[in-house]
């Protein structure tokens, strides 16, 4: 599998890209030890994947308020529900790491609706895949639902925007036809 293109469209050498955007590789193969396809893929315009990761780590790295599983249960649920085969895999795979739990993660890739969640967590699902579906009908009666599971208006400010960042990175994945690599496959197994 991993000599198969991992986008359509042209990935381009790493030793001609900027300094900054060498530099984001060499940090990835530290830590988690190889480099995402996705950036492979997004640096072919170099302005776009600082801006993706920009937006990534402020969304999904950011301290406080949902924990970081939570926010990886919202990013596999509305990748599940897109069919996004890039995203499933890897964010499955971080899932699996962030909540120490292998069955939770495969569950809410194959249907969030039969995954163990704690009524917190079904709301937060609940509405992002709203916010996936049927973004013109989302109302105050939703924020006030997720209010009554205890969320802050900053942990629906974020679960707002986890669920739409992954409806365009998910749509951006399949259409470039993006491969996981293949380490993300066995991660946390």
């Amino acid at each position: 599998m991993s000599d198969e293109p991992i986008s359509r469209l042209p990935v381009p050498d790493e030793a001609g890209l900027p300094e900054d955007i060498r530099e984001l590789f060499a940090r990835s193969r530290e830590k988690p030890g190889f480099v995402p396809n996705v950036f492979r893929a997004l640096s072919l315009r170099p302005e776009v994947l600082r801006g993706f990761v920009a937006l990534y780590d402020a969304l999904m790295a950011a301290e406080g308020g949902l924990s970081k599983a939570e926010r990886e249960l919202i990013a596999v649920a509305v990748s599940a529900h897109n069919h996004c085969h890039y995203c499933l895999v890897s964010h499955g795979a971080v899932l699996r790491v962030r909540a120490k739990d292998a069955r939770l993660a495969d569950t809410v890739a194959a249907n969030y609706r039969a995954a163990p969640l704690t009524p917190r967590q079904r709301a937060m699902l609940d509405y992002a895949l709203k916010v996936t579906t049927a973004s013109a009908e989302v109302g105050h009666e939703d924020h006030g639902a997720l209010r009554a599971h205890g969320l802050s208006d900053e942990e629906i400010f974020d679960v707002t925007q986890i669920a739409a960042f992954f409806n365009y990175s998910n749509r951006a994945a399949s259409a470039m036809g993006m491969r996981p690599n293949d380490e993300f496959y066995t991660m946390a197994r």
